[in-house]
């Protein structure tokens, strides 16, 4: 917590809370006594219209959630569009992310990442997801509920491979805070005999750009010139910009290109 923070809670004539138990502990340790209200998934829409009449009678309210940011996979979008559709000041008062949190534990590469969230919950929808991420270059940050700690780790190796890198974060900034780092594989072979609690995210390594091309290069290499001539040139390209595009696919000269398919 911030003084930000205490300030405002204590300033405000309501605080709207995910869990109004977990909330109340929280504000006793401040000695904050302000009303409490409950918000979250299942009330969002008939609450987030009761707030806002509030707000409009000269109200000032605070969204709190249990144990993350609001509105950052988790309730508050829904209070949030409302209050901007009807020009009601909002801002927000900074205090711990465990997004960014988890980024700067794990020692990966920080310079440019991906917020994931939470993974589908269907499996078929899950496997689709990891493969539109297998070939993301930049950092990727999964929040995982302590249920799916082992299912998702699985499926991150049959789709990322066992070698990647990777740093899982507990409880971040609480007692039992703890960041395994490792591959993949190391880190679910860590938690496999574990009683798995806690809040956790989950840090991936980017595929790296030289072997991604690589990759790509490869794929090409397994079809004729010819093959891939005609592909592009099916797409509508012209001679000259299919022949380009082969070239560039292929890592060489457009000239060997041109050359190849001139002999044939």
């Amino acid at each position: 917590m911030t003084f930000r923070a205490v300030e405002v809670l204590k300033s405000v004539d309501l605080v709207a809370a995910e869990d109004t138990r977990r909330t109340r502990e929280l504000l006793n340790h401040f000695d904050i006594d302000t009303k409490i209200t409950s918000y979250h998934e299942h009330n969002k829409y008939d609450k987030a219209s009761n707030i806002i009449d509030m707000i409009k009678k000269g109200a000032d309210v605070a969204i709190v959630t249990d144990a993350g940011t609001p509105i950052v996979s988790d309730p508050g979008n829904v209070l949030v569009k409302f209050a901007i559709e009807e020009n009601i000041a909002i801002t927000a008062v900074p205090g711990c992310s465990a997004v960014i949190n988890a980024l700067v534990l794990s020692g990966l590469d920080s310079d440019s990442f991906v917020f994931v969230g939470f993974l589908k919950d269907d499996n078929k929808k899950r496997k689709e997801q990891l493969e539109g991420l297998k070939s993301e270059t930049r950092t990727m940050v999964f929040y995982i509920s302590p249920h799916d700690i082992l299912k998702d780790l699985k499926q991150l190796i049959e789709v990322f491979g066992e070698e990647r890198k990777a740093s899982l974060s507990r409880e971040m900034t609480k007692v039992h805070e703890e960041t395994v780092r490792g591959t993949i594989k190391e880190i679910y072979n860590v938690f496999e005999s574990r009683d798995i609690k806690g809040e956790f995210a989950l840090t991936v390594s980017g595929v790296d750009k030289n072997q991604l091309k690589n990759s790509e290069i490869e794929k090409w290499l397994s079809i004729s010139v010819e093959e891939h001539y005609q592909k592009y040139i099916d797409e509508g390209l012209s001679d000259k910009d299919a022949m380009k595009k082969v070239a560039s696919d292929r890592n060489v000269d457009k000239r060997e290109i041109y050359k190849e398919l001139k002999v044939k």
